[in-house]
């Protein structure tokens, strides 16, 4: 059984789940972590169907609380909280799970314009998800709506690319740029779209070029902060906060955080440096299937 002192467990498709952890870092500072990156199949959102989702997301979620005892999992993935997180409600009744979706919901009300712009894959575009988040909030504001495809995963393959004018990021700029454009007016006057909302917790790490796009008065809505807050009142509610502890027990980042892959460990080493400034010591390859997965070699 889990206890205050267990980790919390998170996961996505791949490496864009990093931008929650570094939500819940901040919301828990106190806290144990255990992130798996599925990117040997990322990104769920481009091509996969609901069933492979479902399959790699149950098989997921087993393997972190077998192996690593989780108290809560964060399913830190629009596609997958999308086609699988009422699956895993229903097959773990005994684990709390928390899942992302679009920010659409305050976007409705933030927005000056009634005009809102969402960026996210085609399998969290065209989810029933989205579909009834629009119906509920359409009142209020105009959604517009757009599939990046391949974006998610130039993300991915961008990690190992150290240089800043290398081919990865030209090709994340030129997509970033091909799909705001598809979207139509940016702005803030009338009809204008002067809200963005990040449908894909990966699109969180190339805000950079968006903004250099869109310019300076565009808001951006992520969930990585909101879902946060909402694993700590989930927590709260169980009694399973962990405990605030002095400087001379604080733990190392490689005890605190665990980092998992089933992609190429150099990958997530390289993103986690990047993105969270953590050490190598974080990171290792596993192999998850069904219904256990066994570590491998660095």
């Amino acid at each position: 059984m889990p206890t205050p002192h267990s980790p919390i467990g998170i996961f996505d498709s791949g490496v864009g789940g990093l931008s929650v952890l570094q939500a819940l870092r901040h919301e828990l500072p106190h806290e144990q972590f255990v992130y798996l990156a599925d990117s040997g199949n990322a990104p769920y959102g481009d091509a996969r169907g609901d069933a492979f989702v479902q399959e790699r997301s149950l098989a997921i979620a087993q393997y972190l609380l077998e192996q690593h005892d989780i108290k809560i999992l964060v399913v830190a993935c629009n596609t997958a909280t999308a086609a699988a997180v009422e699956l895993l409600r229903e097959r773990l009744p005994q684990l709390p799970v928390i899942g992302v979706e679009p920010a659409i919901k305050p976007a409705s009300f933030s927005s000056q314009t009634h005009h809102v712009g969402v960026m996210a894959t085609r399998g969290t575009i065209y989810s029933q998800r989205v579909a009834r988040l629009v119906s509920e909030h359409g009142q209020r504001a105009e959604f517009h709506l757009q599939a990046c495809d391949g974006l998610a995963r130039a993300i991915e393959q961008s990690t190992e690319q150290a240089l800043p004018e290398d081919a990865g990021a030209t090709e994340i700029r030129a997509l970033c740029a091909k799909y705001t454009s598809a979207l139509g007016s940016f702005g803030l006057k009338t009809g204008q779209m002067d809200t963005l909302v990040l449908g894909c917790t990966h699109y969180v790490f190339v805000k950079d070029d968006l903004r250099a796009l869109l310019g300076p008065d565009i808001q951006f809505l992520d969930t990585g902060a909101p879902v946060a807050r909402q694993t700590r009142r989930m927590l709260e509610q169980r009694n399973l906060l962990g405990a605030e502890t002095d400087g001379s027990l604080q733990l190392a980042q490689a005890e605190q955080i665990q980092l998992m892959t089933t992609g190429r460990l150099t990958a997530m080493q390289a993103a986690a440096q990047r993105w969270l400034d953590l050490p190598a010591a974080c990171s290792q390859a596993v192999n998850v299937c069904s219904p256990s997965a066994v570590a491998t070699p660095a």
